[in-house]
């Protein structure tokens, strides 16, 4: 089997649709072995990329965006889709069923300062009609610092992706509320990304032939079979938290059936970063993304 080299730039339940190429063995059936890796921090695969030791990353296409912005022409071409949604959560201290978002208003929260998760978060409050800058937001450091935080005692409500925020819930320390996918809706969220040369390959065709039953799998298959699947990518992960969080992300349609990331998808990213003030004007779809090899 030729080996494929594949990088996460977080690695969460979130992304069951690049998860399951290896955990169902999609890329197996092609003749591919994977190896993965996480980036160190502060997260950006594209390096591995550029350096060679990966050949396809998960990523977002926020990092062209920014290189445009920058003058630079983006390293990587963003050419499927992972998520179609945030996957982002509010949790509360309290069961709040009534919840709705002005109630952040004057109240501390601990939030994920990450350059797109705080950009997606910030577009959800101006959709909902709250003032960000009402927020205390509280940087309270990367995901597991935020997590201990918030157990310890910080802040009334707290913004993560799952499976932290089913995690809090299943062991007593918190109640989702929101869902920032839900506020935002459809957008480009987290996407695949490689360079051009790579997507010429025959590998690449075999990868997307891989990535499609991925994606179908993901939709169509019992959330607890999935998770049974992923649970040695999960070893401190509670199978119940886990098969709560991808049935979660399976019902708010972060998966849609399509690998391409779609014009209009992209053009809700822009509006984000457009409101963030990371981009300072609309670039084109081109110079960002690419449609998928065909397989």
């Amino acid at each position: 089997m030729a080996q494929i080299n594949i990088q996460f730039s977080r690695f969460s339940a979130f992304y069951s649709p690049l998860i399951s190429t290896m955990s169902a063995g999609f890329l197996q059936e092609e003749g591919l072995e994977p190896e993965w890796s996480v980036a160190p921090p502060p997260g950006a695969a594209i390096p591995a990329l550029l350096d060679g030791t990966a050949d396809v990353i998960q990523s977002a296409l926020s990092n062209g965006l920014i290189s445009l912005e920058k003058g630079e022409t983006p390293p990587a071409v963003h050419f499927a889709q992972i998520n179609e949604m945030d996957g982002f959560f509010i949790t509360a201290r309290e069961p709040d069923p009534d919840f709705t978002w002005d109630k952040l208003a004057g109240q501390k929260v601990v939030v994920d300062h990450g350059g797109q998760p705080l950009a997606m978060f910030k577009y959800a409050c101006h959709k909902m009609g709250l003032d960000y800058g009402s927020i205390e937001a509280i940087d309270a450091g990367d995901v597991d610092q935020m997590d201990k935080a918030f157990r310890e005692g910080t802040g009334l409500y707290i913004h993560q992706q799952g499976p932290a925020p089913q995690q809090l819930e299943h062991d007593g320390a918190g109640y989702v509320v929101a869902s920032v996918g839900k506020a935002i809706g459809p957008n480009a969220f987290s996407s695949l990304a490689s360079t051009r040369d790579w997507l010429e390959t025959d590998m690449a065709k075999a990868f997307i032939r891989a990535y499609k039953k991925a994606r179908a799998y993901v939709n169509d298959t019992p959330a607890e079979d999935i998770a049974k699947a992923e649970t040695k990518y999960f070893p401190d992960i509670d199978i119940d938290v886990l098969t709560a969080t991808i049935k979660t992300y399976q019902s708010l349609g972060c998966w849609s059936a399509h690998s391409e990331i779609t014009k209009a998808a992209f053009e809700v990213a822009q509006d984000v970063f457009l409101h963030s003030g990371a981009i300072t004007k609309r670039y084109n779809y081109s110079d960002v993304c690419a449609k998928p090899p065909h397989g």
